[in-house]
């Protein structure tokens, strides 16, 4: 397999290949996961510390999860009582840590960078599990899984991308991975929740939705990021709706067979209507959560090969 990197910051330093490598191996872990021993050893006598500056009930239970079923040591490090509350810098943090010697560290962080600069003090694997408005790498790459199963492909399809583009980072890494995989993208939502300089992500831009979805192949819908808003950016969350919101008319605009998807967690009846969201014909939300899983045994497995081999060819350095 190829997969070259040393931390997985984002997907924007993935090449296509790197992509299909880690969807590949996925692959292969949703089967281990739906048999009745989930045990691997690919993380066997290695230790991984989940550090969360931000809540995610989901994402964290998920990395935790794909940690222990890899066999590894996990630790959840419970940040809201940490030093860091203590006034600890970020980078004395990464040093305690560092004297720990972690061999995967998974961090989520309310700013942006905050991630990479954590990478860059540290002697282990670095996982990012969400970083500002930046990136959320495993999101993206267990959106293209379960479009892949759905579809039979991850290249050539249409993908609408609707709502708060401005605040989401999964918005981010998804248009760069869907980018790379070539794929039609276009971004549906109001012009206050559109980033500056959208015009320059080369997807198509809408703020009208049923034009946006016609003829899209995939429905991704998004959750408004209120606690990113700092501003009136919507007239009011029944109005969103009205607009914005995935309801069976808007749905009618799609392809017939047309996937929806919501990385979650969702609010029904402002971002998407709850029968669409249950529907077992045409959500996948709930393959997006099991994907989850697979896709991050798969990042880690991966980066923990790379950092044995590497490991490994310092030891052999020394002994010569």
């Amino acid at each position: 397999m190829t997969f070259r990197a040393r931390h997985l910051l984002g997907i924007e330093h993935l090449a296509p290949e790197e992509i299909r490598s880690v969807l590949d191996l996925a692959d292969r872990y949703v089967d281990l996961n739906r048999r009745t021993v989930k045990q691997s050893d690919a993380l066997a006598g290695m230790t991984q510390i989940n550090m969360f500056f931000e809540n995610s009930t989901r994402t964290q239970a998920s990395f935790e999860l794909a940690g222990k079923r890899l066999g590894a040591d996990v630790m959840n490090m419970a940040v809201a009582q940490s030093s860091v509350k203590k006034g600890e810098t970020l980078i004395d943090t990464a040093l305690t840590l560092n004297a720990m010697h972690p061999d995967l560290l998974v961090v989520r962080h309310p700013n942006s960078g905050a991630v990479n600069l954590l990478a860059s003090k540290v002697n282990c694997a670095v996982l990012n599990a969400g970083d500002g408005k930046h990136e959320h790498p495993t999101q993206a790459l267990l959106d293209a899984l379960t479009i892949r199963r759905e579809k039979g492909r991850i290249q050539r399809l249409t993908v609408a991308i609707c709502g708060d583009i401005a605040h989401s980072r999964v918005a981010r890494s998804n248009l760069i991975l869907l980018g790379k995989m070539e794929n039609r993208i276009r971004l549906i939502g109001p012009p206050t929740l559109m980033p500056s300089g959208v015009a320059e992500f080369g997807a198509e831009v809408y703020d009208d939705m049923r034009e946006g979805l016609k003829g899209a192949d995939v429905v991704m819908m998004l959750r408004l990021q209120k606690e990113r808003m700092d501003g009136g950016f919507i007239p009011s969350e029944r109005e969103y709706y009205h607009r914005y919101g995935l309801d069976a008319e808007k749905l009618a605009h799609a392809r017939p067979d047309a996937i929806v998807m919501h990385p979650g967690p969702m609010n029904r009846g402002v971002e998407i209507d709850g029968e669409i969201a249950d529907d077992i014909n045409r959500s996948v939300i709930q393959e997006q959560v099991e994907m989850g899983v697979a896709v991050r045994m798969a990042c880690m497995d991966l980066l923990a090969r790379n950092l044995r081999a590497e490991r490994g060819a310092k030891a052999a350095e020394t002994y010569v």
